[in-house]
C-alpha cells in the first residue's frame, strides 16, 4: 500500500513539473520577465484573463506605497469627539460604512475608531449618556511610505481592516482599508478611454458634461465661468464630498450653487465621474 501511494505522489509530482515546464519554458530571472511570462500565458490561454489580472495585481503592489491608493483625508467619511448620537447616526445610515475614524476639530489628529455596532447600546438604552471618547476603539497608525504588499500582511496577521495613514509630521493624510488593497489585486476600473486622452471635461449638450472627479477646480471654474473656493479641496471630487459631508453613491445628485453633479461612477472611496448640468442662467 505505502509503494503504491508513494507511486502516485510520484506520477502527480511529474504531471506537475511537465505542466510547469509547458507554462514555464524557463524559469524567470526577474520581475520584468515574469510579468512578461504571465502576459503571454494570458495571450496563450494558459492561464485566464483573470488569473492573470490577479497575478499582476500582486506583483503591481510590492512597488506601491500607501500614499499612492489611501484615501485622501479630504475624501475620508469622520466623525468629530463633540457629535451627539443623532448626528452619528445620521452619517452612519448615509454612508452605510462600519468603521470610522473620529478626528480632532482642526481634521490633523485621530482619537480613535468608532465602530458602528457599538452604538447599539445607545438606541436601546435612550437614558445612557453618550460619549464618543467613552466607546473609541484603538486606531493603528501607519506611515505614508508603507509599502502595500507589507500593509496587507499586517492586516492579515493582526485581523484588523482600517489603518489611519500620517505624513512625517505627524497629522493623519488619508485611511487605507483592507478592501482597498484587495481591490488592486481584483478589480481594475476601466477609465483607459480619458486616461490616455487627457480629456477631464466633456460635452454632451447645450447645458450637460461629462466631468472626471480628478478635474482641478482652476480648471472647471475657467471653462464655466465659476469662482468655486480653491483653498480647502483641489478638485471636483473633493468639492462634490465636502458639500454633501459624505462620499455620495452613483446616481445621486447634488447641487452646487445652481450647478447639479450627478454621479456617473464611483467606488467604495473616491469619486470617478461626474455629468454636470449648468445653471440657466450661465454663460457658456
Amino acid at each position: 500500500m505505502n509503494n503504491k501511494k508513494q507511486k502516485n505522489k510520484e506520477n502527480k509530482k511529474s504531471f506537475f513539473s511537465i505542466l510547469l515546464n509547458q507554462i514555464f519554458h524557463d524559469e524567470p530571472k526577474n520581475e520584468e520577465e515574469l510579468l512578461k511570462l504571465i502576459h503571454d500565458s494570458k495571450e496563450n490561454t494558459l492561464i485566464d484573463q483573470n488569473t492573470g489580472n490577479m497575478l499582476e495585481g500582486i506583483i503591481n503592489i510590492t512597488k506601491q506605497r500607501i500614499r499612492d491608493i489611501m484615501i485622501p483625508r479630504s475624501q475620508m467619511i469622520v466623525l468629530k469627539p463633540h457629535y451627539t448620537i443623532d448626528k452619528c447616526l445620521h452619517i452612519i445610515i448615509k454612508s452605510e460604512h462600519s468603521r470610522f475614524p473620529v478626528i480632532s476639530k482642526d481634521n490633523n489628529y485621530i482619537k480613535g475608531i468608532l465602530i458602528a455596532k457599538d452604538l447599539l447600546l445607545f438606541i436601546k438604552n435612550k437614558q445612557k449618556k453618550f460619549y464618543i471618547k467613552n466607546i473609541l476603539r484603538p486606531a493603528i497608525i501607519v506611515p505614508e511610505s508603507k509599502y502595500v504588499n507589507n500593509m496587507l500582511q499586517e492586516f492579515c496577521l493582526n485581523q484588523f481592516h482600517m489603518a489611519i495613514v500620517i505624513d512625517e509630521f505627524g497629522t493623519v493624510s488619508g485611511l487605507i482599508t483592507i478592501e482597498d488593497i484587495l481591490e488592486l489585486i481584483v478589480v481594475k476600473i476601466n477609465n483607459t478611454y480619458y486616461q490616455k486622452k487627457k480629456i477631464n471635461i466633456k460635452k454632451l449638450n447645450t447645458r450637460t458634461f461629462t466631468i472626471q472627479a480628478i478635474t482641478k477646480i482652476e480648471e472647471f471654474n475657467k471653462i464655466f465661468n465659476t469662482n468655486f473656493n480653491r483653498k480647502e479641496v483641489n478638485t471636483i471630487g473633493d468639492l462634490v464630498i465636502k458639500t454633501c459631508g459624505y462620499l455620495p453613491k452613483i446616481g445621486d445628485t447634488i447641487n452646487i450653487n445652481g450647478y447639479l453633479f450627478t454621479i456617473q461612477l464611483a467606488n467604495n472611496k473616491q469619486l470617478i465621474r461626474l455629468h454636470v448640468s449648468l445653471p440657466t442662467n450661465s454663460i457658456n
